[in-house]
C-alpha cells in the first residue's frame, strides 16, 4: 500500500507499535503485552500487527531485537587481542542486560526448545565465536560445544537467580563467582603456555580443522570427524 499523507509509512508504523510493546513490556510486565493491548497503545488495529510481525512472538522478537541493540550500543567490547577478556565482557553483557530488563529476559525463557527466539540464537552464534577463539588459542580444557554449553547455562542461571531475589538481598558477587568457576572448569590450568594434555592438544587442533590448507572438503571432514570421536570421552567420561 502506498503511503498517502494520512497514512504513516510501514517502517514508521513497525517502530511505533515496537516502542509501545516495549513500554507495556517496562511498566506493566510481560502478561500485559497482548496483541489487543499493543494495538491499542500504538494506535493501529490488531490486524496491523499480524501483518507485520506475524504473530505474538513475532512481535516479541522485534522488541528483544530493538532493546538488545540499543543496550550493547551502550556497552564497550574487551580487546580483540585477549580472547579470555573478550569473554568475560560478553558474560557481564548478558549479566546485566538480564537485570535490566527482566520482563523481557523471562519472555524469551519461556520459549519452547523448538521456537527459539532469534535474539537468543544470535546471542549463542556470538558466544560460540568467542569460545571458538579459545579454542584456537589452546585455552580450553573441554571441547567447544561443552564450554559453549556451560557458559550459557550458568550465565542464563545467574541472571534468573538474581531476578527471583529480591534486590536489597542480591548476593553482588554471586555473577563474578560464577563466571570464575565456569572459567577455571573449562580452561587450561595455565592459559599463558598451551596445555599439552591430549584432551586440549585435539580441542584446538578441532577448532582449527576447517581452516587447514591444503586438504580438500573430503580429507577436512573425515579429520574433523576423527577428532570429534577422540573428544567423545571428554564430554562423556564415564560412558
Amino acid at each position: 500500500m502506498t503511503a498517502t499523507p494520512d497514512t504513516p509509512p510501514r517502517d514508521d508504523v513497525r517502530s511505533e507499535i515496537i516502542e509501545a510493546a516495549t513500554r507495556l513490556l517496562r511498566e506493566r510486565g510481560a502478561p500485559a503485552v497482548t496483541t489487543r493491548a499493543v494495538a491499542q497503545a500504538a494506535g493501529v488495529q490488531a490486524p496491523t500487527i499480524y501483518r507485520l510481525f506475524g504473530d505474538k512472538n513475532g512481535l516479541v522478537d522485534a522488541v528483544a531485537e530493538h532493546v538488545m541493540a540499543a543496550y550493547v550500543a551502550t556497552k564497550s567490547v574487551a580487546a580483540a587481542g585477549d580472547p579470555v577478556a573478550d569473554l568475560r565482557a560478553g558474560w557481564w553483557v548478558h549479566v546485566e542486560f538480564g537485570l535490566a530488563n527482566p520482563e523481557l529476559f523471562r519472555l524469551l525463557g519461556t520459549r519452547g526448545p523448538g521456537d527459539p527466539s532469534p535474539a537468543t540464537v544470535a546471542g549463542i552464534e556470538v558466544l560460540r565465536s568467542r569460545v571458538r577463539r579459545l579454542a584456537v588459542a589452546g585455552l580450553l580444557r573441554v571441547d567447544e560445544q561443552r564450554a559453549t554449553m556451560m557458559i550459557h547455562a550458568a550465565g542464563t542461571g545467574v541472571v534468573l537467580a538474581l531476578l527471583e531475589t529480591p534486590p536489597p538481598q542480591r548476593d553482588p558477587g554471586l555473577a563474578e563467582a560464577v563466571c570464575d568457576a565456569v572459567l577455571a572448569s573449562i580452561l587450561t590450568t595455565a592459559p599463558v603456555t598451551p596445555d599439552p594434555t591430549p584432551g586440549a592438544v585435539a580441542v584446538t587442533f578441532a577448532a582449527m580443522a576447517p581452516d587447514l590448507p591444503g586438504l580438500t572438503d573430503a580429507e577436512r571432514a573425515l579429520l574433523t570427524e576423527w577428532l570429534h570421536r577422540a573428544l567423545t570421552p571428554l564430554r562423556h567420561p564415564h560412558g
